[in-house]
Parts: structure tokens; C-alpha cells; sequence
């Protein structure tokens, strides 16, 4: 396990403790674990994703993709 010691604004420390309260978590730390956590799964590498992957076949399939632009309107 990595520790680190980190300044945060007072706002961010009040969505920490929300977070640790909701969750029933014990510290900041797990807050702050199960943010990642949440950060990574919805906006990280979705390209990598197998439902992402399967629309982008289906899309190409139907023809109505002819640009990058079209592919975010689908998902959007």
C-alpha cells in the first residue's frame, strides 16, 4: 500500500466525508479508494470494455457511423 500525505480544498474534503458516510467507510483513505475505484470504471478506458467494443461493432455494421463524431452521438 502507497501512503500519501495530500492538501485538498475544504469542499473536497466535505464530498470525502460524505463519501466515507454514505459508503459506511472508516477513514478517508477507503473515500478516497472507492472514488478511484468509481473514476476509473466510468471514465477510464471504456474502449476496452466488452458492451463498448459490441456497440461499436453493431454501429459500424448499421452504416450510420461515418465519423468520430457520429460514434459519440450514439453513446451519448
Amino acid at each position: 500500500m502507497v501512503s500519501a500525505m495530500i492538501n485538498i480544498s475544504e469542499h473536497a474534503n466535505r464530498v470525502l466525508n460524505i463519501v466515507k458516510a454514505k459508503y459506511g467507510l472508516s477513514d478517508k483513505s477507503e473515500a478516497i479508494e472507492r472514488m478511484a475505484l468509481e473514476y476509473e470504471e466510468e471514465i477510464l478506458e471504456p474502449a476496452f470494455k466488452p458492451e463498448y467494443v459490441e456497440k461499436i461493432k453493431k454501429a459500424e455494421r448499421s452504416k450510420k457511423v461515418r465519423k468520430i463524431k457520429d460514434i459519440r452521438e450514439l453513446f451519448e
